[in-house]
């Protein structure tokens, strides 16, 4: 099982130093990949509850980096790990101005890149970006032709119910080809079948092993519906830390738990057949210097077993 570990691009050290700080050490140490997420609005009064925890949005997030602009930005320190958006709400922007963005950076990456696709959970935010937040399923499909279209190069033009690009030349290239590897973050039937019928994957958020799984069967069957190779699908599981400083319930894991708890569910996950995990200890209320150490003793208790 591949690991990797998320970017500070939210909270106090969302900053160039620590970017730089987490990308280089967590290559030198042996992680696989590097994450960051994306928000663009805070919302005093959120009509919606986070849908985590107990419902109030972290605080962190009230400092917000553009994900692409700081994987851009870890890119230039590193040359080996990959590079994922866990999520990046790409409804936000023109389809068209998407693929410019996704494709430059895969291009200056060398091929890093991992696009994982999700809707948020705010209505502010679609409200501040002038996206309405009803139809999001069409509007993530076009988005998803398009793409496809402009990664196949040459001549390209589309029509469709949202969204007209007239007749246009293609000479920008990813250097991953058709393109790079799009996932999606979804939990309903809708979405599974979406990640069977044209993805490349399945960004879930950790949760008991058995219902991952399950979840995991039924996208494998979709994928099995739309005649594709299910083993050329991957999950790559996504893992907020929330560690205390005793053992946690059976039941509270992996929401919240010990260092050696979470060591043992990625352990388990991996048994389980997750193709890769990463860890976000950026909710944590720690220094960058702790976080670094955390992900150091993570890696080496998962690497260990």
């Amino acid at each position: 099982m591949r690991l990797g570990l998320a970017l500070p691009t939210f909270g106090p050290d969302a900053r160039p130093e620590g970017i730089i700080e987490v990308s280089r050490t967590a290559e030198d140490m042996g992680y696989d990949s590097l994450w960051c997420g994306d928000r663009v609005l805070a919302p005093v009064t959120p009509s919606v509850p986070y849908p985590s925890g107990d419902g109030v949005m972290p605080r962190v997030f009230e400092n917000h980096m553009d994900p692409l602009v700081a994987l851009t930005f870890a890119a230039a320190h590193t040359s080996r790990v990959r590079l994922g958006t866990s999520t990046l709400n790409g409804l936000w922007q023109p389809p068209l101005m998407l693929a410019r963005s996704l494709t430059t950076l895969d291009l200056v990456s060398c091929g890093r890149l991992d696009v994982g696709l999700g809707f948020g959970w705010m209505p502010e935010e679609y409200t501040a970006v002038g996206v309405p937040w009803e139809g999001r399923g069409a509007r993530l499909e076009e988005t998803l032709d398009i793409l496809e279209g402009y990664w196949a190069g040459d001549l390209y033009h589309h029509e469709g119910p949202l969204f007209t690009i007239p007749e246009t030349r293609v000479g920008l290239e990813p250097h991953q080809r058709p393109g790079p590897p799009v996932l999606l973050a979804a939990f309903t039937p809708q979405g599974f079948g979406r990640i069977g019928r044209r993805l490349d994957g399945w960004l879930p958020v950790a949760m008991p092993l058995t219902y991952l799984m399950e979840m995991w069967a039924a996208i494998v069957k979709e994928a099995e519906a739309a005649e594709r190779d299910p083993c050329a699908l991957r999950m790559a599981l996504r893992v907020n830390v929330a560690l205390t400083d005793t053992a946690a319930g059976p039941d509270e894991v992996p929401r919240r738990g010990t260092l050696d708890q979470y060591v043992d569910y990625a352990r388990a996950a991996a048994e389980a057949g997750v193709h890769e995990l990463f860890v976000d200890f950026g909710q944590q209320t720690t220094t960058l210097a702790e976080s670094v150490d955390l992900a150091g003793r993570f890696l080496s208790g998962v690497r260990a077993g």
